[in-house]
């Protein structure tokens, strides 16, 4: 299964509200986003079907080492622009608003120049 951007969107949040409790359940994630319950119950179970995540009994989410591997990267993409950004001197609400613009469509390769570029400068 192909994930569009929402669907990264979803995988990136779970793990970030990972990183802040163990037990993330759909309305957390929901919260977090704005997104209304049906939606966020849609995408929720499109991704279990996808094999992204995992829905315990109890309705607590937890990523899937596909999931994971997904969400980390997106995550890492979101972090690495917005600092980039920021460091170009944009403030930070619009350096992370177009982070996330930004992180998705971005190639893996234009993405790998930029880590690098960056690299260099902190030299």
């Amino acid at each position: 299964m192909v994930l569009q951007e929402s669907g990264e969107m979803y995988l990136e949040t779970i793990l970030v509200l990972s990183k802040k409790s163990k037990y993330v359940r759909a309305i957390d994630v929901g919260e977090e986003m704005g997104f209304s319950r049906p939606s966020v119950s849609r995408a929720v179970h499109l991704l279990e079907e996808g094999g992204f995540i995992v829905i315990a009994p109890d309705g607590g989410l937890s990523l899937t080492d596909a999931g994971l591997e997904i969400a980390e990267k997106i995550y890492e993409r979101h972090t690495v622009l917005s600092q980039w950004l920021m460091s170009l001197g944009v403030d930070e609400s619009t350096a992370t608003e177009d982070a996330c613009k930004i992180e998705h469509d971005l190639s893996d390769r234009s993405f790998a120049a930029i880590k690098k570029h960056i690299k260099k400068q902190k030299r």
